[in-house]
């Protein structure tokens, strides 16, 4: 059952995971089965981010039972975006097959995912249905960053498209040279190119726990996403910074006028301090996006690793598929 360095699987799944003890071996049951149908060879690779739970007792238990299955494990939490990196830099196959450990995406879409990568695409993506059964709020959130996106981003991203997807070699090869640390994997994924299709699913219910996304944290993976892929929120400053300007000469001109040809009048306070008021909270706005993107800068430069490994299941040491520093 024990895959060779020197023999790489066909088909690896790459599976990044954050307290998902109870979805572990329902996950693998159900993945087994389609794996042995549609691939010649495989392995599947979990990566835990950092844990609190049994998730890498479980994973250890996993890969005793069945070799194929191998972990890698961090030393603490990274966030998702880090640890899909690092499932990718782990998988040896000559395609990978990215998915969550929840089970809302369906294993057995892999087989036509593989079916895809046969025909020749290696940017295979899950594309799903409906959001039936969503928050509304999230619905609405969803869409109004797919509009901005594709308005001011500099690569369109697929509606519905996710990180449930299966990429060839050549494709992971590309990636693993991108090594920002503010990563926004939906617009890695889309602009790598290559030939790409998109795959329909359905969404199906998570098999155990909850999201440990919250809106504050999508909010900040949206902001992130956005200023990764548009530099929009910089340049939009200095066409306000025209308008207001201009809108200050029309002023200053209107007052001119009417003070030659009325006399002085008395200032309005009330007007005063409400355009100190309105034009300090756009310099401080401004200053913030200014900063938001300073920080970014700060945390490229710094440059440290993605990622520490605290311990490797199956894996061994000098067995990533690329370099990961």
């Amino acid at each position: 059952m024990d895959d060779k360095a020197e023999n790489p699987p066909e088909i690896s799944v790459a599976i990044p995971v954050f307290n998902e003890a109870a979805n572990l071996r329902p996950l693998v049951a159900r993945l087994k089965p389609v794996l042995e149908r549609c691939a010649a060879s495989f392995e599947i690779v979990f990566v835990d981010d950092g844990s609190s739970d049994e998730t890498l007792a479980g994973l250890r238990e996993l890969h005793r039972e069945d070799a194929r299955v191998k972990a890698v494990s961090f030393s603490r939490n990274f966030g998702k975006e880090i640890a899909i990196a690092a499932a990718l830099d782990h998988s040896r196959g000559a395609a990978v097959a990215l998915m969550d450990a929840d089970l809302q995406h369906p294993p057995e879409t892999i087989a036509e995912f593989v079916a895809k990568w046969r025909e020749g695409y290696k940017n295979v993506y899950g594309v799903r249905r409906d959001r039936a059964g969503e928050p509304l709020m999230r619905t609405l959130f969803a869409n109004l960053f797919y509009g901005l996106f594709d308005r001011f981003g500099e690569t369109p991203l697929p509606r519905g498209a996710g990180d449930f997807r299966l990429l060839d070699r050549q494709a992971i090869d590309a990636l693993s040279r991108m090594r920002e640390r503010a990563r926004f994997s939906k617009g890695l994924f889309a602009w790598i190119g290559f030939k790409s299709i998109g795959v329909p699913f359905e969404v199906e219910e998570r098999a155990s726990g909850r999201s440990k996304f919250n809106y504050a944290k999508l909010i900040r993976f949206a902001l992130d996403g956005l200023m990764s892929f548009s530099s929009v929120p910089l340049k939009v400053w200095a066409v306000i910074g025209i308008i207001v300007s201009t809108f200050a000469l029309a002023m200053a001109a209107y007052y001119f006028w009417r003070t030659v040809f009325y006399g002085v009048d008395v200032p309005g306070y009330a007007s005063l301090i409400v355009s100190i008021a309105f034009l300090g909270g756009m310099q401080l706005f401004s200053l913030g996006v200014l900063g938001e993107y300073i920080a970014l800068i700060f945390g490229e430069v710094k440059g440290r690793p993605l990622y520490l490994v605290a311990e490797r299941v199956g894996v061994e040491d000098d067995e990533p598929a690329r370099p990961f520093k």
